[in-house]
């Protein structure tokens, strides 16, 4: 059937998403188990220098033993940016960009030479007149990833916003908030220099806070991120490993007919990717030369879909929430669960800061363990909220 809004001439054609909701749909499987330089990798694009990640002599003194991979390291073990059960369904003229991410885990860790399988399923979707491109869907998937030894390691559900390209370049929301590319003087980016580091010290030995310690009202080390540039959006974007020439395949789930496998989006004219040339030359699918991620590196290809200039992931600002809030808790603590609503992208000349309360503690949860509850939000220097992000996090008594 075809939505169309009370407010709006244009139309999106849902006619190929309905029939798909609640189904399982299928994506892509890396070849290959994760490696030590895959989380090496991971953690140098999401500026998280957590030496647990990286540095083998201090990771073998730890209670792991060796290296070990982020919490966040699931999304980058995914396929599609962890969006791909979200993005079901073929939409003429349409693109897409993330809404948000929730996620569960479960206390199993990702070693060297573990492989994450994933299971996905369209949960369900609605459609909001918005400003940035008026009839607006957003469609939220579920994902469970499992090692190889069918444990129970995250649990995701992601949320894409898709929409009408044409529409949204037509408005130009962004091109009427935006200003030139923030330029920053020496002064300003020794100051953020001076914050990172600041916040790199704040717990590099993973010593965690214990829970009857903490305090309703605690607020966390500031962070920031930043200056974002396409040199940084790049090396974000090929520390997703499915990312990489040749290191997946399809799969489908078994007894579901047409199931939602690597079927086309609908992708807007330019941003689609090139499936039967990419067997003799892969880059014409491997996104930024090739396919829907184009905009995140070019200004004119942002501009067609609304973005106004380059912008960043909204899977990499859901991976800083996981870190930032993991890096806090230590070797003795974890992050059990997180929920994320990504309100404006990191846009290229930008910063982004890290503000964290603890508003709630639950002795006795759900979960059998003590959590502490954080209220988190990231911010540019103009105040613009990017995320907000409300998390539970376990610590030891």
């Amino acid at each position: 059937m075809t939505r169309k809004s009370m407010k709006s001439t244009v139309e999106l054609d849902l006619s190929d998403v309905d029939h798909r909701v609640g189904k399982p749909v299928g994506g892509g499987q890396l070849w290959d188990p994760c490696s030590s330089s895959d989380i090496r990798r991971w953690v140098m694009a999401m500026d998280y220098p957590n030496p647990l990640h990286w540095d083998q002599e201090f990771a073998r003194e730890s209670r792991y033993g060796g290296i070990v991979a982020p919490q966040s390291i699931a999304v980058a073990l995914d396929y599609g940016h962890g969006a791909q059960p979200a993005c079901v369904g073929h939409i003429p003229g349409s693109h897409l960009i993330f809404g948000g991410e929730e996620w569960w885990f479960y206390g199993c860790p990702v070693r060297p030479g573990d492989t994450l399988f994933q299971d996905r399923r369209f949960h369900d979707y609605k459609v909001v007149e918005t400003k940035f491109a008026g009839p607006t869907m957003f469609s939220r998937g579920d994902t469970v990833h499992r090692n190889q030894h069918g444990v129970l390691v995250a649990r995701e559900r992601s949320t894409a916003i898709r929409y009408l390209a044409a529409e949204a370049n037509k408005r130009g929301m962004y091109d009427n908030q935006l200003g030139a590319v923030r330029s920053w003087t020496a002064a300003e980016l020794a100051e953020i220099e001076s914050l990172r580091h600041e916040w790199i010290l704040t717990n590099r030995a993973g010593v965690s806070p214990h829970f009857d310690e903490v305090k309703i009202g605690d607020r966390l080390p500031r962070r920031v991120i930043g200056p974002h540039t396409i040199a940084s959006f790049t090396t974000e974007y090929r520390a997703f490993l499915f990312n990489i020439w040749g290191t997946f395949h399809w799969t489908a789930p078994a007894d579901i007919d047409d199931p939602w496998v690597n079927q086309d989006p609908g992708w807007t004219e330019g941003f689609a990717f090139d499936e039967e040339g990419a067997r003799i030359d892969p880059r014409k699918r491997d996104g930024l030369y090739v396919g829907p991620s184009r905009g995140h590196i070019d200004a004119d290809k942002a501009g067609e879909v609304g973005m106004a200039r380059a912008y960043g992931y909204g899977a990499t600002m859901g991976a800083w929430c996981t870190d930032y809030l993991s890096y806090w808790a230590g070797h003795d603590g974890i992050l059990r669960h997180s929920k994320a609503d990504f309100r404006l992208p990191a846009f290229e000349g930008d910063v982004t800061y890290f503000d964290a309360e603890i508003i709630g503690k639950e002795a006795d949860s759900v979960w059998g363990v003590p959590l502490v509850q954080v209220k988190l939000r990231l911010t540019n220097q103009d105040f613009g909220v990017l995320v907000d992000c409300t998390a539970e996090v376990e610590l030891p008594y």
